[in-house]
C-alpha cells in the first residue's frame, strides 16, 4: 500500500507541475526577464534578446527598424531559442518540485492517518501552500534578480525553522484532540511572525518596487495553484489506488 501511495504521489505531482508550467511561464517569466535587464545595468527598452515583445517599448522597436534583415532574423531566432529554453527549464523544475511536494503531502497524510481524497485534496494542497510558501513569504517574500539578500545560511536556517514550526503548529491545531495542544499549535504558527527574518543592512535595489511587488504576488499565486493542483491530483490518484483494494475486500 505504501509503495502504491508513493508511486501515485510521484505521478500526480509530476502531472500537476507540468500543468501549472504554462501559467507560471505567462505570469512570472516576463518579470524575471525584466529584472535581469536591471541586473545587467541596462533598461527594459534595450533588451533585444529577451524574445518577449511586451518588454520592448515602441521607441526601441522603431530605433531598431533600420537593421539588416539578416541581423533581425538572427535576433528573432535567438529570442525564440531563449524563450523555449526558459519554458523547458521551468517545466523540468516544476515536474521535480511537483513530485517532491506530492511525496511530502502523501507522507504527511500517512503520518496523521487522514487520507487525501479528491474531495479534500484542495484543502491538503492549501495546507501545503501555507506551510511551504505563504509562511516563509511573510518574512522572506519571493525575490527577483538584483534584489538585495541577506546571508544565505541564515536565510536557509530561518526558512527551515519557519516551515517546521508552521507544519507542526498546523498539524496540532487541526488534528490534536486536547485544547491545550491545539493552543500550542497556534502559538507555534505565530512564532515565525514574531521572529525577524535575516535581511541585508543595505536594502537599495535597482529593481522598481512595483515590479518586485508584482513578482511576489504572481509567485505566490503560482505556488498556490501548484499546491492545489498537487492536492487534487494526489487525491484522484489515491482514490484510484484504493478502489481495487475496496473491491477485493467486498
Amino acid at each position: 500500500m505504501i509503495v502504491r501511495t508513493l508511486l501515485a504521489a510521484l505521478v500526480a505531482g509530476m502531472l500537476a507541475g507540468l500543468a501549472v508550467t504554462p501559467f507560471q511561464h505567462w505570469k512570472t517569466t516576463p518579470l524575471i526577464v525584466a529584472a535581469e535587464v536591471y541586473e545587467d545595468g541596462g533598461s527594459a527598452e534595450h533588451d533585444h534578446a529577451a524574445g518577449l515583445p511586451a518588454l520592448v517599448s515602441p521607441a526601441a522597436a522603431h530605433s531598431a527598424a533600420p537593421r539588416s534583415q539578416t541581423h533581425g532574423a538572427n535576433e528573432e531566432d535567438a529570442g525564440t531559442t531563449l524563450v523555449a529554453s526558459r519554458l523547458l527549464g521551468t517545466a523540468m523544475a516544476n515536474i521535480v518540485l511537483g513530485a517532491g511536494f506530492a511525496l511530502v503531502l502523501a507522507a504527511a497524510s500517512l503520518a496523521v492517518g487522514r487520507p487525501v481524497t479528491v474531495r479534500n485534496g484542495a484543502v491538503w494542497g492549501l495546507a501545503g501552500f501555507a506551510v511551504v510558501s505563504l509562511a516563509p513569504a511573510l518574512g522572506l517574500p519571493p525575490e527577483l534578480p538584483a534584489m538585495p539578500a541577506g546571508d544565505l545560511a541564515a536565510r536557509q536556517l530561518w526558512w527551515v525553522l519557519t516551515v517546521g514550526a508552521t507544519a507542526i503548529g498546523l498539524g496540532l491545531a487541526v488534528f490534536a484532540a486536547r485544547p491545550a495542544a491545539k493552543l500550542g499549535g497556534g502559538v507555534l504558527m505565530l512564532l515565525p511572525l514574531l521572529s525577524s527574518a535575516p535581511h541585508p543592512a543595505d536594502l537599495a535595489s535597482p529593481i522598481p518596487p512595483t515590479l518586485a511587488a508584482e513578482f511576489a504576488v504572481a509567485s505566490l499565486a503560482v505556488s498556490a495553484l501548484l499546491w492545489v493542483a498537487i492536492g487534487v491530483a494526489l487525491g484522484f490518484a489515491l482514490d484510484r489506488t484504493r478502489r481495487p483494494a475496496a473491491l477485493a475486500r467486498a
